[in-house]
């Protein structure tokens, strides 16, 4: 559960920024919605691997500078 203290005579609409950010970083919109349909090991396993030959590009670039 999400709890976002409101301290006194905070703005309302301040909060609900504070929650909406909060809910975000728990990912559970993305997790929704990847459940939502079905994707093969195969495809997974692929993505997985481009991200992390893309990842490495990008350190490799970054100790490169």
């Amino acid at each position: 559960m999400i709890v976002v203290p409101i301290k006194e005579g905070e703005n309302i609409e301040r909060a609900l920024k504070k929650l909406k950010r909060k809910f975000e970083k728990t990912g559970v919109v993305k997790e929704l919605r990847e459940r939502q349909k079905f994707t093969k090991p195969s495809v997974i396993a692929r993505e997985k691997k481009l991200h992390a030959i893309y990842v490495q590009q990008l350190r490799q670039q970054a100790l490169d500078k």
